[in-house]
């Protein structure tokens, strides 16, 4: 399989061929992760004639350092944090809280923001197709599976087009009715937008308008 895709769109076209097997099933639905993933997993939707709705997952960012995730959090309360890299970044409680709280505020505003009156799709005793444009520490992803083995999903497959291979292995150890499809582990990896010759930020509108479109399309 390639390593480089053009945009987006291709990446979740190549990946829906990978997944034809869950294709025109009753029991799938595609949840992607906002805002690029949707892009992905709208593509999938479509080739796979599934439905498409958004997982919202919010990163902690260290403090000084926002780019690197302590922890993240997702829809309904479910916060994982990265044991490992708090025990090197001793941060205290407080201010991992005070962390928290902000980004709980961002996550209900993107939720209002990408369904509108929409609700939030039921996930129980559904096979769970989670889409995102490609992962970096995993951190996001972990808090994503969470969520959904909360809301009782019966199986779960991590769908992404590019990702190191160690982080596909290490999620390939949380088991229990979890599967990983990965398209490209290229080494060294460094960040997702290097494997796309295009990688423009998605706005809050088209992640609107893709779900818009793709309940059209159902």
């Amino acid at each position: 399989m390639q390593v480089r895709f053009r945009d987006r769109t291709e990446a979740g076209r190549l990946l829906a061929e990978k997944l034809e097997g869950y294709a025109n099933r009753t029991d799938v639905i595609v949840l992607a992760l906002p805002r690029g993933g949707v892009a992905v997993g709208f593509e999938v939707a479509k080739a796979l004639k599934e439905p498409l709705d958004v997982l919202v997952v919010r990163k902690l960012g260290v403090p000084d350092q926002p780019e690197l995730a302590m922890g993240a959090i997702a829809s309904g309360g479910i916060r994982v944090l990265n044991e490992e890299l708090l025990l090197s970044y001793p941060i205290p409680e407080e201010v991992i809280e005070a962390v928290t709280e902000d980004e709980r505020k961002e996550l209900e505003r993107r939720e209002r923001a990408y369904r509108g009156d929409r609700p939030v799709s039921d996930v129980q005793g559904r096979t769970v197709i989670l889409v995102d444009d490609g992962i970096a520490t995993g951190t996001t992803m972990r808090s994503a599976v969470e969520a959904l083995r909360r809301r009782a999903a019966a199986a779960i497959v991590i769908a992404v087009p590019v990702a190191p291979a160690y982080i596909c292995r290490e999620l390939l150890l949380i088991k229990n009715h979890l599967v990983v499809t990965c398209l490209a582990t290229p080494e060294p990896f460094i960040a997702v937008g290097l494997w796309y010759d295009q990688f423009q930020q998605l706005s809050d509108e088209d992640v609107r308008d893709l779900l818009d479109r793709a309940c059209d399309n159902e």
